[in-house]
């Protein structure tokens, strides 16, 4: 053969492989390929073989003296080959791995890396995989799922022998024991996949890991060869791995849409994909959800499956290690019409259901004390009989009385409660809850369907009965603990999202008639359907307050304490608050939100124990705040000169700053100087977060300014509390979160200090600078283009201010543009609250124009939301 035609037989094999893969992703898209994974490998290996087979290096190795097998391991191994996954491969030797090994691989390899596939390699001896294998257990999984390609096949089967009889016969349970540890901390590590809006198919609980896990345990115990083999060994009935498949071929076929659509290996999928994935496999719209709904729906179901499989596959495994151990029995039950399976719960036949429906309460109640899942066929004996859950059974005392009892006394609760919701049950039993079973908010805020949302608040809320829960929250600790009418707030817990079974505006309000409704059906008192109801309706009352208004405004708590009047109530809404806030996720849940609940809850409860805060009383904090001060500065200011400072601080700016700051401040008016100003940044106690006091000369403009310089260093203003004392000196409290860079956060703070000094001086154009900074930065987009800016300029919650209230999409720059449109405008500034919501923002400002006054002039509000729309993307606001 020529050199030309060795030449073009080579092209032709990758060229095959790229044309085979071409008409397979084809018929992918068209639905034609429902064995892909199969056949995505199998085009594979023929590569392999016409390679080998062809191959130009071989021959010169001598294959008598160096016999060699390439074998696929991974993914590739299980002939699971997805679009973009990896092709891993072992290159395989008797003993001694000769150099010209490399121009094997070279040969062999280097085609498919110019093709773009990712195919990882090696080249070992028998005698270095088993040794790599003891090592590192991730070495042994891959070699579990080899598969011989070509080559010599006897040393492929001399690798598997030996590894099982050196190796895996010796240290069974110790493999599977960290099999199974490392999938538990893989999931702590993504989070459970079969629930979260932003899953990750392969590495989160109820991914193709789990799926994984249980195949390497079963071919360490019992050596099988294939998936199918799960089901011919007795792992999975028959049913079950039917079921199994089905889900994971769903899986798989939206992972290989995904790799697709992003045009590379990924297997997280996030908020601001879905809708496009949703479009591009023509997912309907079903039941008045969004086809996204419906996809992320039927991919949480499948995904769940795959989750509870695995749980049952390894409670099933720790009964049979449990009857192996002296006076260790299987688990009975008293309940008559259930049984134990295997250590698993299940009726006793699907008569004894038609007989009694009560069992179908009964046997997640007994699941919940006897800290045992229900078997795949009691799961599927609940859906079958779901029908028997009618308004009769639903409003059955005893039924009611055993659902509560879950509620309150579980240490488990939410996994029966996820078994409730995955069977059906729950939303045959509150039917209002179907509604909102794969309701999903693409906000990026929360990080679960609303359904799983309501089910892990009721979690997290039982959670704080426990040592974990006290490290967690203290206070909510402890309040718990107190707690009176656990079953009340429990229920409040459970439905406080209800109303977002629709997709509208005024969520709360509907889930607070909702919610009574449920109540007064469940043979609930009216007094506690009220409770329940009115938990429901202010469920964000207390982290919107916090978050938006200026909580050291006696107004603020004042205004709370008459809406909620009780002191009971306060503290079953604060539990609610905190629980559901930490339900939401990160982003919503974080040591400054927690300050600050916490600092309004004890202001608030205050209120309600000792009466509405006098002027009286306030004068009196004052005076005392005042003598306090002159004994810690008598030692460094003369007394003269001491009260004639204190006499030009404003009433407000005694009355709210803590009495130990005032020496400080004091402390750092001294050094202003002929300087612009002068600052002092320290750690918030208590949080990860900065307090940057500045004192400087007033001068307008001057809190814009600061808040773009702030922007411009990649510094988050998270609240400021703005004071002008009488002889024209700002002195002005900004909270932040810490630049970003903690090993170079002084330098950072330097450069921001110069900053100022030029921005203050003319020397800076902030606008310009912040201009550019956002054409360079990654812009951030509205997952949805359903939630327009709102611009609300209120003059009711306050008497002495305007508040206005600016909700609208971040940029770099924001605070900036919008605290120089009210300076524009005539404003002055006198607290700003700043809440960002990954991709929205709530800037919420107290003004006064600078006589002095409110801004409730018609023109004046309607100037003033002009000026901030101007300076917004081009959207159209509400204004309000």
């Amino acid at each position: 053969m020529t050199d030309t035609a060795s030449h073009h037989l080579y092209a032709d094999v990758p060229l095959a492989l790229k044309n085979g893969r071409a008409r397979l992703i084809d018929n992918l898209l068209a639905g034609k390929a429902p064995d892909f994974l199969d056949d995505n490998a199998r085009l594979i290996d023929d590569y392999f073989r016409h390679r080998y087979e062809k191959s130009v290096v071989g021959p010169k190795m001598d294959i008598a003296k160096n016999p060699y097998a390439i074998v696929a391991l991974g993914g590739y191994g299980r002939a699971e080959q997805c679009v973009y996954s990896d092709v891993d491969l072992l290159f395989l030797f008797e003993k001694k791995v000769p150099r010209v090994a490399e121009d094997l691989v070279r040969e062999i390899v280097y085609p498919l890396w110019d093709m773009g596939l990712d195919v990882g390699h090696a080249t070992r001896s028998i005698k270095e995989c088993i040794s790599m294998a003891r090592k590192d257990f991730e070495v042994l999984t891959s070699i579990l799922d080899a598969r011989f390609i070509c080559g010599m096949s006897p040393l492929f089967i001399k690798l598997m022998e030996q590894i099982r009889t050196k190796f895996i016969n010796l240290k069974p349970d110790t493999i599977i024991s960290w099999l199974v540890e490392t999938n538990r901390e893989r999931h702590r590590r993504f989070g459970d996949s079969s629930y979260l809006l932003e899953p990750n198919f392969k590495e989160g609980q109820g991914g193709l890991r789990d799926y994984h896990t249980m195949l390497w345990i079963a071919k360490i115990k019992s050596g099988i060869k294939q998936r199918r083999d799960l089901e011919y060994y007795g792992y999975f009935s028959h049913d079950d791995y039917t079921r199994m498949s089905e889900a994971l071929a769903f899986i798989w076929n939206v992972r290989n849409r995904f790799h697709l659509m992003m045009n590379r290996k990924s297997d997280q999928i996030h908020l601001e994909q879905q809708r496009k994935l949703a479009d591009v496999m023509g997912i309907p719209a079903v039941n008045g959800h969004l086809p996204v709904e419906h996809l992320l729906g039927e991919l949480h179901g499948h995904m769940e499956y795959v989750k509870q499989q695995h749980e049952m596959f390894l409670y099933e495994m720790e009964q049979k290690k449990r009857l192996k151990r002296k006076n260790k029995g299987l688990k009975t039950t008293q309940v008559k019409g259930l049984k134990f399976n295997r250590g698993m719960l299940n009726f006793i036949s699907p008569e004894k259901i038609l007989n009694n429906p009560r069992l179908l309460i009964d046997i997640f109640a007994e699941s919940a004390a006897q800290r045992a899942p229900l078997n795949s066929e009691a799961k599927r004996l609940v859906k079958d009989f779901s029908h028997l859950v009618d308004d009769a059974f639903r409003r059955d005392s005893t039924v009611v009385h055993q659902f509560e009892r879950i509620l309150i006394r579980s240490s488990r609760t939410f996994e029966v409660l996820n078994q409730m919701l995955y069977t059906g049950f729950l939303a045959r039993f509150i039917p209002e809850f179907k509604s909102v079973v794969n309701r999903i908010q693409f906000d990026q805020y929360h990080l679960y369907p609303v359904a799983r949302h309501l089910l892990y608040t009721i979690k997290t809320l039982r959670g704080f009965d426990t040592d974990a829960g006290a490290k967690a929250d203290a206070l909510a600790h402890s309040l718990y603990k107190e707690l009176k009418k656990k079953k009340v707030l429990l229920w409040a817990a459970l439905l406080h999202d209800i109303g977002k079974g629709e997709p509208t505006n005024g969520h709360s309000e509907r889930g607070a008639v909702q919610a009574e409704k449920i109540l007064l059906e469940k043979s609930a008192s009216p007094a506690d359907a009220k409770i329940v109801s009115f938990l429901v309706e202010h469920h964000l009352l207390l982290v919107q307050t916090a978050t938006r208004r200026d909580i050291n405004d006696e107004e603020t708590a004042v205004t709370l304490a008459r809406i909620i009047k009780k002191a009971d109530l306060l503290k079953m809404l604060y539990l609610l608050t905190v629980a559901d806030s930490m339900a939401t996720g990160p982003k919503a849940w974080n040591d400054w939100t927690a300050s600050l609940l916490e600092n309004l809850f004890l202001k608030v409860l205050n209120v309600l124990e000792h009466g509405e805060l006098a002027s009286g009383r306030a004068v009196r904090t004052v005076e005392k705040k005042r003598q306090a001060v002159v004994e810690a500065m008598t030692a460094e200011m003369a007394p003269d000169q001491l009260d004639r400072l204190l006499n030009l601080m404003s009433p407000r700016y005694m009355l709210y700053t803590p009495v130990g700051n005032i020496p400080k401040h004091l402390q750092l008016y001294a050094e202003v100087g002929d300087r612009p100003f002068v600052w002092n940044v320290a750690r918030a106690p208590g949080a990860d977060t900065r307090t940057v006091t500045i004192c400087a000369k007033d001068r307008p403009g001057l809190i814009s300014r600061i808040a773009g310089v702030f922007t411009l260093n990649n510094i988050d203003i998270l609240d400021v509390q703005i004071f002008t004392w009488r002889n024209n000196i700002a002195l002005d409290v900004f909270e932040v979160n810490p630049p970003p860079d903690p090993i170079f956060e002084d330098e950072r703070w330097e450069r921001a200090r110069r900053d100022l000094e030029d921005a203050l001086a003319g020397r800076l154009d902030l606008g310009d600078k912040l201009v550019r900074k956002k054409n360079d930065a990654t812009p951030i987009r509205p997952y949805t283009a359903e939630r327009p800016t709102e611009i609300v300029v209120d003059n009711q919650t306050s008497s002495f201010f305007t508040i206005v209230e600016v909700v609208t999409f971040n940029f770099p720059g924001l605070l900036f543009r919008v605290t120089d449109a009210l300076f524009k405008c005539g404003l002055d500034i006198w607290v700003a609250k700043i809440a960002t919501k990954v991709d929205q923002v709530v800037d919420v400002f107290y003004v006064r124009d600078f006589d002095g006054q409110k801004v409730d002039d018609p023109q004046q509000v309607a100037a003033v939301k002009a000026a901030i729309q101007d300076i917004l993307p081009g959207e159209d606001p509400i204004h309000g």
